[in-house]
């Protein structure tokens, strides 16, 4: 893979990113107009507190989307904040490392995607296996939890 192969493929990793976040926060959105409107339409009924539950759950829902919407915006600008433009020789924030079975792009905690065939590990720059990551380059060997691998190339 030449070096504007490997640029445009983290390119491409990071609009895919974006894409997937920009989703995530439509429904956010959506979810939280919909617990809103929910809470609101809630009419008095002789059945007593029936009016008042079904209000306070229409605001926990609000609530609970609103930390999911929280959540994907902070993920957003962790992601916009990550140069995809530059190759890299170690693990740091924007870089791509490719193992023995399996990949890692450190931009946005999104967890593992199979894309075109491989799997790649999304992960927040802050997360503790991209600080393990941090630093290392081709031909480092990684034992965290379930993974062992060495790193085959980092971009």
């Amino acid at each position: 893979m030449t070096d504007a192969e490997k640029i445009a493929f983290k390119n491409r990793l990071r609009r895919w990113a974006l894409d997937h976040i920009t989703q995530r926060i439509n429904v956010s959105r959506a979810a939280i107009d919909q617990a809103r409107e929910a809470a609101n339409s809630e009419e008095k009924s002789s059945a007593g507190d029936k009016y008042e539950t079904g209000r306070a759950m229409g605001h926990l829902q609000q609530e609970m989307h609103s930390r999911q919407l929280t959540e994907s915006l902070k993920e957003l600008a962790t992601l916009h904040a990550v140069n995809t433009e530059q190759l890299f020789k170690d693990g740091r924030p924007g870089a791509f490392l490719r193992c023995e079975g399996l990949a890692f792009f450190i931009a946005a905690g999104l967890g593992r995607h199979n894309i075109d065939g491989e799997t790649i590990f999304f992960l927040s720059p802050n997360a503790p296996l991209a600080r393990l990551l941090q630093n290392l380059t081709a031909g480092d060997h990684i034992t965290s939890g379930q993974i062992n691998t060495t790193i085959k190339e980092v971009f």
